[in-house]
């Protein structure tokens, strides 16, 4: 595969990709545990959180803003915080305050101006639209987790989105997580953007995706968006 010549769809992942999600998530962690006198070390949250979450999001679909709660109570007892499960709830609450990456907004005010743009993202409707509020555009197309009841890497997002376009000809999706956007967009055959933001390194049987950058900027100029 290859980015298309004749580009009229651009969809990006939300979280990792957009929203900084990492900080919003680990400061939420930090405030709460030090209500209760606890100290916690906000780079060990993250990966805790990718792991715990991959592990919820596994099983039988249920709402995010659960997944989060459910992932608050697990991270808590990993680490030796008593947190009372009616307080899990402080996760799902957070996610309102997650901040845009200082990039975010010029590059989609930009790259809106030139294709249709969508929304392709692992939560519910409630908390995305709380976090719409950070990236004020008009969407072509939004698919969410609830409204497939499932969640990437399973290829229910990309399918319903190919649906909804009328196909894959002269779409791109641009994504920060290898795991749950560039590995299905591979399998199914659809052009993509890794903005690999961490520097990761592909193991051997992993296959590269389309283009590879750092930066949401870098990404733009790929699909010729100055």
């Amino acid at each position: 595969m290859a980015i298309p010549k004749q580009i009229t769809f651009v969809t990006f992942d939300v979280y990792g990709t957009l929203i900084d999600w990492e900080t919003g998530a680990a400061d939420a962690f930090v405030r709460e545990a030090a209500q209760d006198g606890v100290t916690l070390d906000a780079a060990e949250i993250v990966p805790m959180f990718h792991s715990v979450q991959q592990q919820i999001q596994a099983g039988s679909y249920e709402l995010y803003a659960e997944v989060l709660r459910r992932t608050a109570v697990q991270i808590a007892k990993d680490v030796g915080w008593q947190l009372e499960p009616s307080r899990a709830g402080f996760l799902p609450d957070s996610v309102q305050r997650w901040p845009a990456f200082k990039e975010t907004n010029p590059v989609l005010q930009k790259v809106a101006k030139k294709y249709s743009v969508g929304l392709i993202s692992n939560v519910d409707d409630k908390l995305l639209g709380q976090t719409r509020r950070h990236i004020p555009l008009d969407f072509d197309l939004v698919v969410t987790a609830q409204q497939v009841r499932s969640y990437k890497p399973d290829p229910a997002h990309f399918t319903e989105c190919e649906r909804r376009i009328g196909g894959k000809k002269g779409w791109v999706h641009i994504a920060a997580s290898y795991y749950h956007d560039v590995e299905p967009c591979i399998k199914k055959k659809i052009p993509v953007i890794w903005v690999n933001r961490h520097g990761e390194t592909l193991e051997a049987n992993q296959k590269k995706p389309d283009a590879e950058v750092r930066t949401l900027k870098e990404a733009a100029k790929l699909i010729d968006v100055a």
